[in-house]
């Protein structure tokens, strides 16, 4: 049997009707701008399913808008959150558009974000209820994590050892691994590895990681930290 938390039973501290158009919202928001790594230029939303349905009446837009902007669930300037990114000193542009993103979940967003460098990253994630969320792609691979453990994506080549070079690098650092997924689409090409750890990964230790034969990226998304 499943054991409840509070948080379970009587859902997030938020604004706003729903938890999963308003909370789970914001939070996809917030870690797409953590990924991003900030300095936003512009972001498309790409809303599927329930979200293009009632993201408007639910206040999914100035949710997800709040997020982008660093907002948390119950910041009181929620609801004005497109009108603060298009007003900020150097302006956000927002695009709302309805589209099907496929056999995903019903409340799914993807980000499509142009920084002021030129460059441009694509995230997708669904709000899963209660304010949770799971972040399924980021600029076209397939990873599911949470954003509640710092979270490493590592690209390589896939071949033997690569995981256990990397699992004996955390192993030396004291850095233990909640959960590790690794993805593929065809044997001997690119592979994604994502290790959801249970604490801060280095600087120090990233370079390590990047140093490593058949390695071709690493990233690191921190934790949503709402306080």
């Amino acid at each position: 049997m499943r054991a409840y938390s509070v948080f379970d039973i009587i859902g997030p501290v938020m604004i706003g009707p729903s938890s999963s158009h308003t909370a789970g919202a914001a939070r996809l928001g917030k870690i797409a701008r953590i990924i991003s790594g900030g300095d936003i230029k512009s972001v498309q939303f790409l809303l599927h399913g329930s979200f293009a349905k009632t993201y408007k009446g639910h206040g999914t837009d100035r949710a997800l808008a709040a997020g982008i902007l660093g907002m948390n669930p119950w910041d009181e300037n929620l609801k004005n959150a497109i009108k603060i990114a298009s007003a900020s000193n150097e302006g956000i542009q927002l695009e709302f558009i309805e589209s099907n993103l496929g056999e995903a979940h019903p409340n799914t967003v993807k980000f499509i974000i142009v920084k002021h460098d030129g460059s441009c990253i694509e995230i997708q994630g669904s709000s899963i209820g209660g304010g949770n969320i799971l972040i399924t792609e980021v600029d076209g691979e397939k990873v599911q994590f949470t954003g509640e453990y710092p979270t490493l994506i590592i690209k390589h080549k896939d071949v033997p050892g690569v995981v256990s070079r990397i699992t004996t690098i955390l192993y030396e650092n004291n850095i233990n691994i909640a959960f590790l997924r690794v993805y593929r689409s065809i044997k001997g090409s690119e592979a994604t590895m994502v290790f959801e750890t249970d604490s801060i990964v280095t600087n120090s230790v990233i370079e390590k990681i990047n140093a490593l034969l058949y390695v071709d990226k690493v990233r690191i998304i921190n934790p949503i930290v709402e306080g």
